[in-house]
Parts: C-alpha cells; structure tokens; sequence
C-alpha cells in the first residue's frame, strides 16, 4: 500500500467512523416504544402559536380535539398573520368555544423573536399541569398527549420533545429534508444524552415540547432563549444548564409535521436556522469544513485517483463509506434510498446554504422569516 492510499484510508477512518457510530447508536438503541398506560384527566394545556398558518390550524387543532381527557384546554395565539389565520381561528371558536380559546395578540417586545414570544404569552394564559407547545402544523397521533406526559413522568423530565416524523412529499422535499435528521442523528447520540445531563447534549424540534408548568415559570420558560431563531434546542440546553431533565424522544410513531412544501421553504426555512444553531462563527467553519472535506471534497480526489488510475478500483469503496451514515440514518428515519445516493448532491447545496446563511446575518442585512426581519443576534429588526 503507498504512503497516499495509506493517507486516503486514515482520512476514510476519521471522517467516517464517529458518524457511522453515532448513527449506529440512534438506529440500534433509541427506542421507538410507545409508552402505554393512564395518567389523569385535565393534565395538559395545548399551546398553538400560529402565525399565517391559515392552510394548517384548523387540521392542527382537529388533532388536539381527538386526544381525550387528558387535555384540559387548547390555546392558540395568533402572531399578527397576514392572511385568513383569524378567520380560520374564528371558526374553531365557534365550534369548539367550550375548551378552544384564543389568547389576545400583544405587541412584540424588543429583544424577543416572535414565536417565543408567542409561546411566552400563551404560557402566562395556561391553567394545564403540563404545556405542550405545538407548532401550526404539527399533527398528534393517537393517543399521543398521553404518551408524552407517561414518558416524560418514565423519565423524570421536566421538559420533553418528541421527534416527529418529517412528511416529505415533493420531490425538493425528499431530496433536502433528510439532511435535517442526517445532520442531527450524525452527531447526536440520543440514547446517551438520556443519562447524560451535560448541557451540551440538550436537543429538542420545536414541533412538540412537553415542559411542566411549575418548572416552566419558575426558570423562565421561553424567555431564556427569548432572542434566539433556534429556540427549541437553545431551550432544552438552558433547561439542562439550570439544572432541570430536558429529555428527547423518538416521536415518530407520535407526531408528524410537514416542515416545508417547496424548495423556497425549505431554503428559507434553512437559512433562518442555519448559522444560529451554532453557538459561535469558530464552531460554524469547523462544521462545514468538516461536511465539505467528508462528504464532498474526500470521495471527489478518491474517485479521480481511481480515474487517472493512480489507486486501484477497490479504493471507491472508501468513497461509498462516505454514503454509510447517511444511509443508517434514511433506515432510522425510513427516508427513501435514492435519496442516499444523491446525497452528495444535497449536500453541496447545504454548502451554499449555509455560507448564504451566515453571510446575511454576519454582514447582510439579517434574514426575513415570515414578515420579520433578523439580525445576527436573532432579535427582530422591524415588525409587520
């Protein structure tokens, strides 16, 4: 073996391994088990922030309706929509006015992103035991509320997000969306972070967070990542930094969401989250130096050596390797497997996605998310 093939199999072996395994965790040992049991009446408080979510409330909020007993109460929170949100908020408090309630819309503050200002408010307004705070187009399974309180007791958590499963219809969506839980599941060793309270392994969708109301105010709740784009996550690790469980559990067998329906979506979706989920600009290039020299640059120089004929052909099998936990990740997550092979496709335009990403919060003028535009810090520079 020459000293650059030696060179290409350690580089394969670095690059690969620690995703391979992390992966391997997630797929092998993170129980999709489905907690069964009782666990009271009026436990829980449906928390609905809806912000030009005309196409998707009403189907929400019909979800929450079939959960039985255990909700107490659904509140939603119209965020200053634009479009048909109050009239379809409207309807279902006309025909369901005896547990569907809608808290007051109040002014933006200074210094907070509109959705945790929204799940702020309609926390202040809840009476339930526990707050499950659900994005607009979120759709609970059956019998989940129930679950989630049993798994979260299971596990003495204060704070419990359920992964949901990601609904990919389009073609844009199959081919992109999976990086989310590729990139997520690649990193995040869930089964450990279970008996691990580090901070540094808080992980939490947004899509469904169960916290407990007493724990809830008594830290501050959504006001500790008050200016933070990617909250849910920036939650669960202040939840874990204060010395509270936050726990996250496969929900894919609980909950669904269609995140997005269009590559302009999903690239602003992206774009939105993409730099903040970093906690500096240093962790930011180190991850896509990493992405971009695994995933894109390794297999290229391994597949042209091959060409030119410099290695032998058995050598692509280091550059198939680079295919390994994303295709662990499409059977955890039951993702499609051309979209594995077309991988190294979505990821470059990860690449530029997230260049563009950090590119307008550091020296453009922010990112507009939904009539709002932010800066940086993640704290809204006008409000519409």
């Amino acid at each position: 073996m020459s000293n650059f093939q030696m060179a290409l199999v350690i580089a394969a072996l670095l690059l690969y391994v620690p995703p391979v395994f992390i992966s391997g965790i997630n797929l092998f040992f993170w129980s999709k088990r489905r907690p069964r049991g009782g666990c009271g009446e009026n436990l829980v408080s449906i928390l609905i922030p809806a912000r030009d979510e005309e196409h998707n409330i009403e189907r929400c909020v019909a979800f929450a309706l079939d959960q039985g007993s255990v909700v107490a109460e659904i509140l939603v929170y119209n965020d200053r929509s634009a479009d048909g949100t109050q009239e379809a908020i409207d309807r279902l408090l006309l025909q369901h006015g005896e547990i569907v309630k809608q808290v007051a819309t109040q002014e933006l503050l200074d210094g907070w992103v509109g959705k945790t200002n929204a799940c702020a408010r309609l926390a202040e307004k809840a009476n339930g035991e526990w707050l499950l705070f659900l994005d607009a187009d979120t759709i609970l399974g059956r019998d989940a509320v129930e679950s989630l309180v049993i798994e979260a007791t299971n596990r003495d958590a204060t704070l419990l997000s359920a992964w949901p499963r990601i609904e990919m219809l389009s073609l844009m969506e199959k081919l992109f969306m999976p990086l989310l839980n590729f990139v997520v599941f690649t990193l995040f060793p869930a089964p450990i972070s279970r008996f691990d309270g580090r901070s540094s392994l808080g992980l939490a969708h947004g899509a469904c967070i169960l916290a407990y109301r007493e724990t809830y105010l008594a830290n501050g709740g959504h006001r500790m990542v008050k200016d933070r784009l990617f909250e849910d996550t920036a939650l669960a690790r202040s939840w874990r930094a204060d010395g509270q469980n936050s726990q996250v559990m496969d929900g894919s067998n609980l909950v669904s969401v269609r995140m997005y329906s269009s590559f302009s979506g999903i690239w602003n979706g992206f774009s939105k989250s993409y730099y903040p989920a970093f906690d500096s600009v240093v962790s930011f290039l180190l991850f896509q130096s990493y992405i971009a020299l695994g995933f894109i640059v390794l297999p290229l120089i391994i597949c042209f050596a091959v060409f030119v004929g410099f290695i032998e052909n058995m050598n692509l099998l280091l550059a198939a390797l680079s295919l390994v936990p994303r295709a662990i990740v499409a059977i955890t997550f039951a993702h499609s497997l051309w979209s594995v092979l077309l991988h190294p496709v979505s990821v470059m335009a990860m690449l530029v996605l997230g260049t563009q990403s950090w590119w307008r919060y550091a020296y453009g003028s922010g990112v507009t998310w939904k009539g709002r535009n932010y800066s940086e810090s993640g704290i809204k520079a006008k409000d519409e």
